[in-house]
């Protein structure tokens, strides 16, 4: 895998973010982030000022790996790059977001669960696409069965995965990281629990490591 991959790859999850207020949290939350072992973000365009949180968080930790998520136009991908956006991901299989990421020489990870998406996502040469929405998608059997026609992939599931099944997905070789928010939801977040936030990122992070050495 190339770099960015391999340094997402080694981390191991993905925190996948919606700041409503990124003037107060993105800073805060990016420091509590990285000090819990999970120095990366997926900021996700589903809240307005996406873009803008992204700057704000790699300002606040310029070693950190933030990304956009959420990315459904070309004109948000052009937003989040011009913010700093390390990568880019889409719930989806996207030609209008391949194609300006591929112009941008920008990470793309675009969603896939089916034959037919994994297929449209081969000539771009792909190493790691995401899986969404993972659980209700069938789960890590399912991406085991796409990995046999489909083996140049690596997997990037999001979507139901908590501290419960971090485990289990991890320990499947096709698995590059897994992308999760069940360590920083909204509630927390908007409440300012950087503690708990913090804990349950140490917890993924101990999961990760015993894991994956």
């Amino acid at each position: 895998m190339n770099a960015l991959n391999e340094a997402i790859a080694k981390i191991g999850v993905v925190p996948v973010i919606k700041l409503n207020n990124p003037e107060r949290d993105a800073a805060p939350l990016a420091k509590t982030l990285c000090e819990g072992g999970l120095p990366v973000a997926e900021v996700t365009f589903r809240a307005a000022g996406a873009d803008k949180a992204i700057k704000l968080m790699k300002e606040a930790c310029p070693d950190m790996i933030v990304g956009a998520g959420t990315v459904l136009t070309a004109e948000q991908v052009e937003a989040a790059a011009a913010a700093g956006a390390q990568f880019i991901v889409s719930p989806g299989f996207s030609y209008v977001v391949a194609d300006k990421c591929k112009e941008m020489n920008l990470p793309y990870y675009p969603g896939v669960t089916t034959p037919t998406e994994y297929q449209m996502a081969l000539p771009y040469g792909y190493e790691v696409v995401k899986f969404f929405p993972a659980e209700q998608s069938g789960g890590l059997a399912k991406i085991k069965a796409m990995s046999a026609p489909f083996p140049m992939f690596k997997v990037m599931p999001t979507g139901g995965i908590s501290l419960k099944n971090l485990e289990e997905y991890l320990s499947c070789p096709v698995i590059a990281a897994c992308g999760g928010s069940y360590m920083v939801k909204a509630d927390d977040i908007e409440n300012g629990k950087w503690d708990v936030i913090l804990d349950l990122c140490k917890k993924t992070r101990e999961i990760v490591d015993r894991v994956r050495g």
